[in-house]
């Protein structure tokens, strides 16, 4: 699956590249995203992510692109990658400046787990 944010002022931090956590927002909402419409009905709550490594600074007006796949499912848990890259307008190439893996487990209406 595949996303895209365009990166705006009110994304940067005080050196004009983006906050750390605006990125972290986005990585969870496009695995989200892509949980919810592999697995409707369900509900989904996130547990972790494996590794916060920032590859490439990134700066107003940036096209992200975000490429989400589903890596393992267990019982109660779904563990999907999630990659985020830079897209330049004038040549359309991709830099990776971000991934990481992303876990979300299935809960009921109280929160509690349950089986996928």
């Amino acid at each position: 699956m595949e996303n895209y944010k365009l990166v705006l002022p009110e994304h940067l931090n005080h050196y004009g590249f983006l906050f750390g956590g605006h990125l972290l927002k986005w990585i969870d909402e496009v695995g989200y995203i892509a949980v919810t419409l592999d697995y409707p009905g369900r509900n989904f709550v996130t547990v972790a992510m494996d590794k916060v490594e920032f590859r490439k600074s990134v700066r107003n007006g940036t096209i992200l692109a975000f490429v989400t796949e589903q890596k393992h499912k267990g019982n109660t848990a779904v563990e999907y990658s999630v990659k985020a890259y830079t897209e330049k307008i004038e040549n359309g190439i991709r830099e990776m400046a971000f991934s990481t893996n992303i876990t979300f487990v299935a809960v009921d209406s109280e929160g509690h787990k349950q089986p996928i």
